[in-house]
């Protein structure tokens, strides 16, 4: 597995990275490995993104809407 050496930390973040790792109850180095994986992981999609790609890849959609109303049918309030 690759290896790094983060050097001229500051006294601050080495100190919030011990108490978050002891929070957490992991070692320092898990805790940097999570943070590490959490910033260069890709953002998420969102659900309105996955379908907007899964309607692009299959030539579109397209969704036969019902009329607006003022009220919703059936509601009783």
């Amino acid at each position: 597995m690759p290896t790094i050496t983060i050097r001229h930390l500051s006294t601050t973040c080495h100190q919030r990275l011990r108490e978050r790792a002891a929070e957490n109850g992991h070692s320092m180095e898990a805790e940097a490995r999570l943070i590490l994986d959490d910033a260069v992981a890709p953002p998420a999609r969102t659900l309105t993104q996955a379908l907007m790609e899964f309607g692009l890849a299959n030539g579109g959609i397209t969704l036969d809407l019902p009329a607006r109303t003022d009220s919703p049918q059936g509601a009783t309030f």
